[in-house]
């Protein structure tokens, strides 16, 4: 077996593909859109690597490319998490020993750059695909969500790694009312005339975005793992989420005329690529365009979600969220034929958000594991 970088186009283009390999016999997988995952790993296109550098290997066998990692290092992981913390990510293997074999290669480069401590995977930041699955590998992910065989968590633990941080999805039937005590508290805050719930204007998208990520900075920057994005990479997600952002999908709360929370909601688009086999061309592309005209879909996930801190653990918090769950909720159930409703991913320990998913008659319906350790000999 020999471990290599990534060199040439015909590496990453083996790199992007190995996952067909992997997954052939996995009914649960959705086969990413190529084009995407190559964007996503592209120094080019992705603005991340304008703060962060990577590093990409393929483990073979002969001509057979049996895995795959990525090591990274981020300016903004270094400033906002912890100074020597070094990431890796990306990581598929047909076996245990390929496995070892790529993380310790990617451990080492880590060592290289003056890391002290791995964490990972992480693919390739906090705001791609952060966690290894570790429950629910029966279930497709939705949109935007990782999926994994389940041997690798005993091949990450068997090279000495322990559990840094478990993120949950939430599962909901959203086609039910929710909890009667629920809808007095969201039919008083709808008589409020201080509290307003809007949806987007996506002819005004740029400042909706600034709007939402202001929110966004305040509400999430004490959690675990917040890396602010910056003004090139908010520019960048917009222009890929512009396509599946329905403007009935996203709200903001005002109260007093000033925005202080905010729901994003998509449509799971896996449901429209999944049969695309990961290429946009010759026909993929048309399809697509014409599922997103008009979507219907049995499931839509919420990626973010947020109040401001100043009101985060009092009462209007709480209510603000209901009001922002049951406006899209009733949307997706009457606008677009929704079933079933994913938040998440959410911190094991933000308990604002565990209340508000289980309140909301939601269960857990994937765990995923960010793993750490220490990189001794750094």
């Amino acid at each position: 077996m020999q471990i290599r970088p990534v060199a040439s186009a015909a590496d990453r283009r083996a790199f992007v593909d190995l996952v067909w390999e992997v997954y052939k016999d996995d009914p649960a997988w959705i086969p990413p859109l190529k084009s995407e995952v190559h964007g996503l790993l592209s120094p080019k296109k992705n603005p991340w690597f304008l703060h962060a550098k990577a590093q990409l290997w393929l483990a073979t066998r002969g001509a057979r490319v049996v895995g795959r990692i990525s090591a990274q290092v981020d300016d903004l992981v270094q400033e906002h998490m912890a100074p020597g913390t070094g990431q890796w990510g990306m990581f598929e293997a047909l076996d245990a020993d390929a496995a070892a074999a790529l993380i310790a290669t990617a451990e080492q480069w880590l060592r290289d750059q003056e890391m002290t401590r791995a964490l990972g995977p992480i693919s390739i930041s906090i705001w791609d695909e952060p966690g290894l699955e570790i429950h629910g590998f029966n279930l497709p992910p939705t949109v935007m969500m990782g999926h994994h065989r389940p041997e690798y968590r005993g091949w990450i633990e068997a090279a000495g790694y322990t559990k840094a941080k478990d993120l949950h999805t939430y599962d909901m039937h959203i086609n039910k009312q929710m909890d009667p005590l629920i809808e007095r508290l969201v039919e008083a805050g709808q008589r409020n005339p201080r509290i307003r719930i809007r949806t987007v204007d996506k002819s005004a998208f740029d400042e909706e975005a600034a709007i939402i990520l202001h929110i966004l900075n305040d509400a999430w920057s004490d959690n675990w793992g917040y890396i602010p994005l910056t003004d090139a990479e908010i520019a960048y997600a917009g222009k890929k989420l512009r396509p599946i952002i329905y403007e009935d999908l996203v709200r903001v709360a005002e109260f007093d005329g000033e925005p202080v929370a905010f729901m994003i909601t998509l449509p799971d688009i896996n449901e429209f690529i999944a049969d695309l086999d990961g290429r946009l061309l010759p026909f993929g592309w048309a399809k697509l365009l014409w599922r997103l005209r008009k979507p219907r879909v049995k499931r839509v996930r919420v990626p973010l979600m947020g109040v401001v801190k100043s009101l985060q653990g009092g009462r209007l918090a709480g209510q603000l969220a209901f009001m922002l769950i049951e406006s899209i909720r009733r949307a997706s159930v009457d606008k677009y034929g929704v079933q079933q409703g994913e938040f998440g991913w959410v911190l094991e320990d933000n308990q604002g958000m565990v209340s508000i998913a289980e309140l909301s008659g939601a269960a857990i319906n994937h765990t995923y594991r960010v793993y750490e350790k220490p990189l001794s000999g750094a």
